[in-house]
């Protein structure tokens, strides 16, 4: 079976009523797969959440959150579609969600529950939303129309989280790997790839320590670290991807420092650890016109 190649991704911003969101139309014509990166506008939550918060685990009130989370699934067109949305612990736990059946999915929700940060997803009619305040947004869209979802703080960086779904998605894939995909190869799989980069901290604002530094410069080069305080998250991710057989072409970085725009975007560092949580959701709906 011959895949068909994806548009080099590109993302651009839309208007969803109130909501604001930075989406891949091409990639949804071509794959199937709507990749939304939300900001804060819109949504129903008070200050200092303000806007459109999709996290529970920040003080909001909940009913609010779950208003958020619905708008958001009513302006993608998708009202009913289920939401998995897993329990983040800054690590590199993948949860596989191989179908959408209600048993599958209570399955998919207990283990995400227990700790993940990405979520690979190989069927339609499921979608996946991870949350995020300077952290890195990442989805990866496979021409087949699976994806994965994955949040990358600086751990989950270090800890190779993206590349691991790379290759977990790829693995699933390819039949060289076992997987029931089309490709021949993991690797044929990882090059096919698009991988968006959300909203995230920037290098100018992203201060860490030495140690961090260091960690940084010894694992994905000097490039990574351009001085003795700062790292920069995205060059990270793009050496690491590009380890894990990515095209570097096939990466497309949002370019907002969530630090710089928290006007726009929520950010821990910004707003002095007390925020809401803006999203990076992906689905491919079992109606290919979403």
């Amino acid at each position: 079976m011959k895949v068909s190649q994806l548009p080099l991704p590109r993302l651009e911003a839309r208007q969803l009523g109130p909501l604001h969101i930075l989406t891949d139309d091409a990639l949804a014509r071509t794959s199937g797969v709507r990749v939304a990166f939300t900001g804060r506008a819109g949504g129903v939550s008070e200050a200092p959440y303000a806007g459109l918060n999709l996290a529970t685990h920040v003080g909001d009130d909940p009913a609010a959150v779950m208003r958020n989370r619905a708008l958001l699934l009513e302006a993608l067109g998708v009202p009913e579609l289920p939401l998995v949305i897993p329990n983040q612990v800054h690590g590199d736990e993948l949860v596989l969600v191989p179908r959408a059946d209600a048993a599958t999915l209570a399955d998919v929700r207990a283990a995400s529950a227990r700790g993940a940060d990405g979520l690979v997803v190989t069927t339609p009619g499921v979608a996946a939303l991870l949350c995020f305040a300077d952290c890195v947004p990442v989805v990866i869209a496979s021409p087949t129309g699976a994806f994965a979802v994955v949040h990358a703080g600086w751990r989950g960086v270090a800890a190779s989280v993206a590349p691991k779904a790379v290759r977990a998605l790829a693995a699933r894939e390819s039949h060289a790997a076992g997987g029931e995909g089309p490709f021949d190869a993991p690797e044929e799989a990882a090059a096919a790839y698009n991988v968006y980069l959300g909203p995230h901290i920037h290098v100018e604002c992203f201060e860490t320590g030495e140690d961090v530094r260091a960690l940084f410069a010894e694992r994905m080069g000097e490039e990574c670290a351009p001085d003795a305080r700062h790292v920069s998250l995205a060059r990270a991710l793009a050496v690491d991807l590009a380890r894990a057989g990515v095209d570097p072409s096939r990466i497309a970085d949002a370019g907002v420092c969530t630090a710089c725009r928290p006007d726009e975007f929520y950010s821990y560092r910004a707003e002095g650890g007390v925020c809401g949580r803006h999203g990076a959701l992906a689905f491919r709906a079992a109606d290919p016109s979403k």
